[in-house]
């Protein structure tokens, strides 16, 4: 069988590199993926892909694995960084992180290659169950570590053609295997952020794209001003850090794109309280929308799921009750869907 494995220079892509390397019968081919947008952000801080790169052929160099380095800059552009940025100006939270998974390290990747390889390899931590009805996405368990949330827009005939070879691990035990194989990334940090924008600032990026603008910080319940701010843009619902008020905790709980306003209310205020009900749309059901009744929900990546009730709206959109109110659901974010550790799929916050 060939495969074809996302190389990024981490220990878990590593790691999954070598795992595959002992089995027999695989014809592995390691690929970089490169999707920094270097050229016009370089002002900005240190994009670090060559320090990626040269990680990947030190390990490829050891397994003894061919690479291939496949630009995607362009379609990145077009296809992740558009969107995100298109989301930002509505007042929106984007999910950029869920559509490279689906567009382009499983989509236009694939087509890159397709008819040289029969599966992609990754180092996501997520499990692949093969059912006599198709293939079901599930929880790694490792719960912190878990990437379902960001694989949930993945269809059935994407997961048919990936192979999670760590997401049956926990990270303590991906970094003790790494230094078993004395992989060159046993020892790198682990990748925070933006998965395009390396070391680059957030808020310097958006500011490179979208400016600023300066607009009123109000407070919900009074309607009084207590600041100012730079952009709307730069903040999102649930939000604590960066508003650099006095007499907090401060929170975002709204933001008016067309007034240029960011709402906010005390830790303690009745408006911290948050919504039990929100619509989803344009859900990615996996295998097929589940019944009405109880499931889990994720709001943003990490353990926390949260029971829910769904009331189907049409094929690809719902009304979710939560069981427990949230005080950071803002549009534009995904909300993902969970029955028990099977990932069902997500959509997006109305």
């Amino acid at each position: 069988m060939k495969v074809a494995v996302l190389l990024s220079g981490g220990v878990d892509s590593s790691l999954a590199l070598a795992l595959l390397s002992r089995e027999k019968g695989l014809a592995l081919k390691a690929y970089y993926l490169k999707i920094w947008l270097e050229e016009e952000l370089a002002f900005l801080g240190d994009c670090p892909w060559e320090a990626d790169l040269a990680y990947a052929r030190q390990t490829c160099d050891q397994l003894d694995v061919p690479l291939e380095i496949v630009p995607l800059q362009a379609e990145y552009r077009e296809q992740i960084v558009a969107h995100a940025l298109a989301e930002l100006r509505r007042g929106h939270t984007p999910s950029p992180d869920i559509f490279c998974n689906q567009r382009i390290k499983f989509g236009a990747f694939y087509r890159h290659i397709e008819g040289e390889c029969d599966k992609i390899a990754s180092g996501h931590y997520a499990r692949i169950d093969e059912t006599p009805t198709g293939p079901r996405l599930r929880r790694a368990p490792d719960p912190v570590k878990d990437q379902t949330y960001f694989l949930s827009n993945l269809s059935r005939t994407q997961l048919r053609r990936v192979l999670f070879p760590i997401g049956h691990l926990h990270k303590r035990e991906v970094r003790a295997l790494a230094a078993e194989f004395a992989l060159p990334a046993k020892d790198r940090k682990d990748s925070q952020g933006i998965c395009f924008l390396g070391k680059i600032d957030y808020r310097d990026f958006v500011r490179f794209h979208l400016g600023e603008k300066s607009g009123a910080i109000i407070e919900k319940a009074t309607g009084e001003k207590k600041g100012k701010h730079q952009g709307y843009w730069f903040y999102t619902i649930g939000q604590r850090h960066g508003l650099r008020l006095g007499g907090g905790p401060w929170y975002v709980v709204d933001k008016d794109p067309e007034r240029n306003i960011v709402y906010i209310a005390h830790g303690d205020a009745p408006e911290r309280v948050g919504q039990s009900q929100f619509s989803a749309l344009q859900i990615n059901w996996i295998a097929g929308a589940p019944a009405q009744g109880n499931l889990g929900v994720k709001l943003r990546h990490g353990p926390a799921i949260i029971g829910c009730r769904i009331e189907p709206l049409g094929p690809d959109s719902a009304r979710v009750a939560l069981d427990t109110p949230d005080p950071g659901i803002a549009p534009g974010q995904h909300a993902v869907f969970y029955a028990g550790e099977i990932c069902l799929g997500g959509g997006i916050i109305a």
